[in-house]
């Protein structure tokens, strides 16, 4: 059943966010730092651990595995918006360092799939 799934992600957000709110203060900063990294990594290993494994219906694991799955993308999404309006009001710093670290992403795609082996790519 989704709820299930729901729940769950209910639950690692929670304890994402507590954790988030804790490690803020802990740093001096009146801010929730990594809450939502925290809660996603939570989500990810609760979703994928076989603890569980034995005592779900296929219906609850799908649930499970459908918010787990549609978690992830939203977040992202949130956090790039957030980063493209911070870029923005930051001034050229800010859009150049964000261009400097996409550019060197994508320039290390080649060196990747040359270390990965051509034979794995269809």
């Amino acid at each position: 059943m989704v709820i299930y799934g729901v729940s769950l992600l209910a639950f690692c957000m929670l304890v994402g966010s507590i954790c988030g709110i804790l490690l803020g203060r802990l740093m001096g900063i009146n801010a929730n730092v990594g809450g939502v990294g925290i809660s996603m990594i939570l989500l990810i290993f609760l979703a994928n651990t076989s603890l569980f494994e034995f005592k779900m219906k296929p219906m609850t694991q799908g649930g499970i595995t459908f918010w787990s799955a549609m978690y992830i993308p939203i977040v992202v999404a949130m956090a790039s918006n957030q980063n493209v309006s911070g870029a923005i009001n930051g001034g050229w710093m800010a859009f150049t360092a964000g261009s400097l670290a996409v550019l060197a992403s994508f320039s290390v795609i080649p060196l990747l799939t040359k270390l990965a082996g051509s034979d794995n790519v269809d």
